[in-house]
């Protein structure tokens, strides 16, 4: 008689150390999305430094032990996790994995990302290097983002700005367009897709779009999709996935099957049709399960637990990027 197997942790109920094991995988047969959960309640624990610093911290460092890893989707959703925590004890464990072009190229820009995130002002010299002479587009790009949106949110602009407060949770890459000018859709999606307009701005716009969210919003977004940059691309299916309007659906799913689009992309899509969770997404994320690429296999493992997630009674699924 074979020997029962242990009882699944509840990691709703489980302690720092536990949610720690499950997120590295000490046992060795925790499944990838018991483990994105682990990390999300990690990440909520880490947030809470105004109450309980030392706790929270602890929970940091945990999370940070992830990025020995060999997945690439974890690693990058712990950095992404670290930059939503708002606590600056994250930055220099950030600031490593930036600095480590050994890590996947997915996984350095999202440690960028997160030091914007965090206005991590200390991160700016940093930043400046890799932005003017890392070897990969996309780290360039997310450096260039970051140290725009620190300067801008330390800037007397900003206080001044009259920005709408967002119906989404998380910390972007940068703030939606101000709403003392009355952009049109038409407007908004120019500027979206205006190759001679700063980053920066391109990202304002597009996350004003997102704050729309109408259908027609939403078809604007998707012009994105000819952009040619995958940094670019992978955040349009990230917003994507915060909106969750089924409008978006076919053009998630052309991304999704582009064998030539970057893994980044791809990866981004197949989550956001999980979050969207329409019956069509099903069978869709299925046939992804055994894609060539690793982080889209990965992606289309946790897009499946997000869609039961969404289909099912329980709480809301966290927002993952």
């Amino acid at each position: 008689m074979s020997a029962e197997k242990p009882a699944e942790v509840d990691v709703d109920a489980a302690s720092l150390e536990q949610l720690r094991d499950i997120l590295v995988n000490k046992s060795g047969d925790s499944s990838l999305a018991l483990r994105f959960r682990a990390l999300f309640n990690l990440k909520c624990i880490g947030e809470e430094f105004k109450q309980n610093r030392e706790k929270a911290n602890t929970a940091v460092e945990y999370i940070a032990e992830a990025f020995a890893d060999d997945s690439e989707l974890l690693k990058h959703e712990v950095a992404y996790v670290l930059g939503q925590s708002k606590n600056l004890h994250s930055a220099p464990h950030l600031r490593e994995v930036l600095a480590n072009d050994k890590q996947q190229c997915m996984v350095r820009h999202e440690a960028a990302e997160a030091l914007g995130a965090l206005i991590d002002t200390e991160s700016l010299p940093l930043l400046e290097e890799y932005f003017k002479n890392d070897p990969l587009i996309e780290i360039r790009q997310t450096c260039e983002l970051a140290i725009a949106k620190i300067n801008y949110e330390t800037s007397e602009e900003f206080k001044q700005e009259n920005l709408e407060k967002s119906a989404y949770s998380s910390v972007d890459p940068a703030p939606p367009l101000s709403i003392d000018q009355d952009y049109k859709i038409e407007k908004l999606q120019n500027i979206l897709n205006d190759q001679d307009k700063p980053l920066f701005e391109r990202y304002r716009a597009m996350f004003r779009l997102r704050d729309i969210s109408t259908d027609e919003a939403c078809l604007a977004l998707a012009s994105g999709f000819a952009d040619p940059s995958a940094l670019f691309k992978h955040e349009i299916a990230y917003v994507f996935g915060q909106i969750c309007n089924p409008v978006t659906v076919p053009s998630l799913i052309k991304v999704l099957q582009d064998k030539s689009e970057a893994g980044m992309v791809r990866h981004e899509a197949a989550e956001a049709l999980g979050a969207i969770a329409t019956d069509e997404v099903l069978p869709v994320l299925k046939s992804f399960l055994e894609d060539e690429d690793e982080v889209v296999r990965d992606s289309a493992v946790v897009a499946l637990d997000m869609y039961e997630y969404e289909n099912s009674n329980e709480m809301e699924y966290a927002t993952i990027a």
